[in-house]
């Protein structure tokens, strides 16, 4: 089990344990320490008829920071550091960066640092949803106020203990010192009176200068989870465990929004250890994140209950996405984006400028539906007692689980309690908390503690799948070959279909990467949305609709080099044009673009720095040499999440079409890097990410229901071929320049950097994707 701390205050001994090697736990909702709700940042306020209920059923996007030093920072008096980490981990780092910026600040040593995992508690802790990639984003200041505040008030403490100036006393390496006098004191010791002090105020605080630095930006500090994950002793979702808990697997209906017509269970109830069967109610398409129903099997393990489910006797009712079918629906949207669309950004006169062209070069870009296939598949355990909830999962989003299930079981939200484990993989599915409701609501009924497990299968089929979409783009070219006009249309179920009823339009978060902000240097643009209504859950995944429209914007650039006798490289640089701040109203956009959530003026659209991370990756992966024959080097750029990704990926191709990617050079600025360690990590990961969504990501619907069902038919990259060596290159900032997504940006380009090499190499040159077999002989 997890396990515990007890409200505590600073003058109290925490659990032992914690010198030598970082520490996890978890804490409890009503304790760590009490404090001050603290500071909150106002939320991003978006329109209301452009937003509906994006994870708490309001309209803004979470964006509240607390930075309150007792809410965050306890000191035993062995000078044990504990401090609180508010956001889940997955892999990105966050449980061990934003956590590093504090203690860098307030000169903790980090190897007297132990980590605690929060529950999920918004009001306390502020914002929680780990997706966005936003956590050093959002939180670096934030921590930097806290460290600050927590030295702040332990050199304060030491003055009253000497009683001597302030001014005199610094902390250093996890003491005080004064020097002239030359007094010293511990933190530990320092401890009770420091943490009884108040918040200082934001104006007193004093910040390290960057020079000063010992673990920010240096990319010494691994992740506090390494020594755990590899000794197999890290607690996932499946390993926590409650006496008497039931285990559980459902039976979900095959196609969203169907139900249960009638069930059988009586050979399933005379499995040996399968205790109960109940049924879970159906929910239609648009519900949000509540189960999608079904008939759940409850036993003694979970071998019991998966061979109960298997002699479950289901009729069901598939309801009205029974003929959903992949190919007829890649021609629908063929064909909505094939005609004139809602405009989202009307730049100069592109129709005009289309019809006087002396040619019009036309391409379509096609992708299916995907799957997140995370290698821990969705499991949650709840205990439902005495009219209290607690629940342990893989949670990205801990505060809004916590508020969906009260919801759910009609509860009040301080009745109910979130923990959150390790996650292994989330990539936004795991923002979406139907299982962790399930296990709620079985446990409910079972009236004993329940953990529902989703197997590999379940997750296939029954996922928030990332949307499909045809993207066609129309450039008009004058007499010189000259681009003069651009025209892009976008036909792409929204994931606004799983919160409300479905409109066949996107999101404004959706047309706000790649579409509306499409950064080439051309007179006339124009980009629409093209109606495209949802046929099973859509949800966010790593890198949402960057993914497609990064695909079609560096696809049709490569394409339209070739075609014009130019080098690929060359001819992105002339589209993106001359270093500018893009600016909304000179785009022809009628209000300002998404922007992640981010103000313009602090983080503007630079094409300089778009253009740098071009030349750097080809510099660094050797553009315009000569390569063998079968070989390829591809380039695509772009910019999501506020950072700026450009990938150069070199390709050999077999034969028989086998691809094979042996390197990878990925450009990254992403401003002030705090943790340059994880930043390498996510480019490496998410080039393996982005590598499976490429070849083999993709899903096939038949009567509904999806077709594939585990990894032999939704193959995920392996060992044969998988990028091989991933060069990261960091451009080096300041802290003065705001820091910027890193865990998702990378996925974006390498798809079209893949297969603009591919082409190069000799090969097909693919519009469709997943490629698959489209490069076999």
């Amino acid at each position: 089990m997890l396990h515990h701390i007890e409200k505590t205050l600073s003058p109290r001994p925490l659990p032992s344990g914690g010198t030598g090697r970082t520490v996890i736990e978890n804490v409890s909702r009503r304790g760590f320490l009490a404090g001050a709700a603290g500071f909150a940042v106002a939320l991003q306020v978006f329109p209301a008829d452009a937003y509906v209920a994006y994870k708490h059923g309001g309209l803004t996007m979470p964006n509240g920071v607390v930075d309150d030093p007792h809410v965050f920072v306890a000191i035993a008096p062995d000078g044990t550091v504990t401090i609180v980490a508010h956001r889940s981990e997955m892999g990105t780092g966050s449980r061990t960066s934003i956590p590093m910026v504090i203690a860098d600040e307030m000169e903790a040593d980090w190897g007297r640092v132990k980590i605690v995992q929060a529950v999920g508690d918004e009001k306390k802790y502020g914002n929680q949803d780990t997706d966005g990639s936003r956590s050093l984003r959002h939180h670096i200041q934030p921590a930097r106020d806290i460290g600050a505040a927590v030295r702040h008030m332990l050199e304060q403490a030491a003055a009253a203990k000497w009683n001597a100036d302030p001014d005199d006393v610094e902390a250093i390496g996890h003491e005080v010192v004064h020097k002239s006098l030359g007094l010293r004191a511990g933190y530990g010791e320092l401890a009770e009176a420091a943490m009884a002090l108040p918040t200082p105020p934001r104006d007193r605080l004093r910040y390290k200068d960057e020079k000063a630095f010992r673990y920010i930006g240096k990319g010494a500090v691994q992740i506090v989870d390494l020594h755990d994950i590899t000794t197999g002793k890290a607690v996932y979702g499946a390993d926590v465990a409650l006496p008497g808990m039931l285990f559980a697997v459902v039976a979900r209906p095959p196609v969203v929004g169907g139900t249960v017509k009638s069930v059988d269970a009586s050979a399933a109830l005379k499995v040996p250890g399968v205790v109960r069967v109940e049924q879970i109610p159906g929910t239609p398409l648009g519900s949000k994140f509540k189960p999608l129903g079904g008939v759940a099997v409850l036993a003694r393990n979970t071998w019991a209950a998966l061979k109960g489910r298997d002699a479950l006797k289901i009729a069901w009712d598939d309801g009205p996405h029974a003929g959903f079918d992949t190919v007829a629906y890649e021609k629908e949207l063929r064909a909505s984006a094939a005609a004139p669309g809602n405009p989202v950004r009307d730049q100069g006169d592109p129709e005009k400028a289309l019809a006087g062209a002396a040619r019009v070069f036309v391409r379509e870009y096609y992708q299916k539906h995907m799957v997140h296939a995370p290698m821990e598949p969705p499991v949650a355990l709840a205990n439902v007692a005495d009219g209290k909830c607690e629940v342990w999962g893989p949670l990205q989003s801990p505060y809004g689980a916590r508020l969906d299930i009260a919801d759910y079981l009609g509860m009040k939200e301080e009745d109910v309690t979130v923990h959150v484990t390790l996650l292994g993989g989330g990539f936004g599915r795991k923002s979406k908390c139907d299982f962790a409701i399930e296990a709620a609501y079985l446990s409910k009924l079972a009236g004993t503690p329940v953990r529902v497990q989703w197997t590999r299968d379940d997750d296939i089929r029954h996922s928030y799948h990332h949307t499909t979409s045809v993207e066609r783009i129309e450039i008009g070219l004058d007499k010189d070959n000259r681009p003069v006009a651009w025209r892009h249309r976008s036909a792409a179920p929204s994931f606004l279909s799983t919160f409300a009823p479905d409109e066949g339009v996107q999101h404004p978060i959706e047309v706000g990467m790649g579409l509306e902000d499409m950064p080439y240097e051309i007179p006339n643009v124009r980009a629409e949305q093209c109606k495209a209504m949802a046929h099973t859950r859509v949800g966010w995944f790593r890198s949402v609709s960057n993914i497609p429209r990064a695909f079609a914007v560096q696809s049709i650039t490569a394409e339209l080099a070739d075609e014009l006798g130019r080098d690929q490289k060359d001819f992105l640089l002339e589209m993106i044009g001359s270093p500018r701040k893009l600016d909304w109203q000179a785009m022809g956009l009628a209000q300002p673009m998404w922007n992640n959530g981010e103000p313009a003026e602090e983080f503007p659209f630079d094409t300089g720095r778009l253009r740098g991370v071009v030349e750097l990756a080809a510099a660094k992966a050797g553009w315009g040499r000569q390569l063998p024959k079968g070989e390829g080097l591809g380039i695509a750029v772009h910019r999501s999440f506020v950072s700026y990704i450009a990938t150069a990926v070199r390709v050999t191709l077999g034969a028989d079409g086998t691809v094979r990617v042996p390197e990878v050079h990925v450009a990254i600025d992403c401003g002030f890097v705090a943790n340059p360690e994880r930043v390498r990590s996510q480019m490496q990961g998410a080039c393996v990410f982005a590598m499976t969504a490429a070849m083999h990501g993709g899903v096939n619907f038949e009567n509904g229901a999806v077709q594939e069902s585990n990894f032999h038919d939704y193959r995920m990259v392996r060992s044969d071929n998988f990028p091989e060596v991933v060069h990261a290159h960091i451009v080096p900032h300041p802290f003065a320049v705001h820091a910027t997504g890193v865990g998702e940006p990378a996925v974006p380009p390498f798809l079209p950097a893949l297969t603009n090499a591919i082409a190069n190499a000799g090969g097909k040159r693919i519009r469709d994707l997943p490629i698959g077999d489209q490069t076999k002989a």
